[in-house]
C-alpha cells in the first residue's frame, strides 16, 4: 500500500510559480513511477507529467513542457512538480498518483491523493 499526500498548493497570479509536493508512505514507493493530473471544475483529470520509479525519465503534455519540471527524491519519498509560468486555465486541483506503468493514462496508476488546490488569478 502507498499513501500520497499533496501540498505546496495555493493562489498565485498569473506568469507566477508554485512547487508542488507528493509525500509519500510505503516501502515500496521508490518502486514506482508518481505522475501528476489535474482536474479544473467541470472537467475531466487531464495528464500533467510523470516520472519513472529512478528518477531517469519524465515526460509531459505538450501544453506544460518548458514550464513544469517534475523530480522526486527517493530518500525522502518525495516527488516535486515544480510550475512557472502559471496561466489562469490552469486552476484547477491537482494531484499526484503512483504505478507500476510509466505511461500518462490516469487508469494505469492505483494510488491517489487528495489533491491540492491552485488557482492562477489573472
Amino acid at each position: 500500500q502507498v499513501q500520497l499526500v499533496e501540498s505546496g498548493g495555493g493562489q498565485v497570479q498569473a506568469g507566477g510559480s508554485l512547487r508542488l509536493s507528493c509525500a509519500a508512505s510505503g516501502r515500496t514507493f521508490s518502486s514506482y513511477a508518481v505522475g501528476w493530473f489535474r482536474q479544473a471544475p467541470g472537467k475531466e483529470r487531464e495528464f500533467v507529467s510523470t516520472i519513472s520509479w529512478n528518477a531517469i525519465s519524465a515526460f509531459y503534455a505538450d501544453s506544460v513542457k518548458g514550464r513544469f519540471t517534475i523530480s522526486r527524491d527517493n530518500a525522502k519519498n518525495t516527488v516535486y512538480l515544480q510550475m512557472n509560468s502559471l496561466k489562469p486555465e490552469e486552476t484547477a486541483v491537482y494531484y499526484c498518483a503512483a504505478g507500476t506503468r510509466f505511461v500518462a493514462t490516469k487508469g494505469a496508476y492505483a494510488y491517489w491523493g487528495q489533491g491540492t488546490q491552485v488557482t492562477v488569478s489573472s
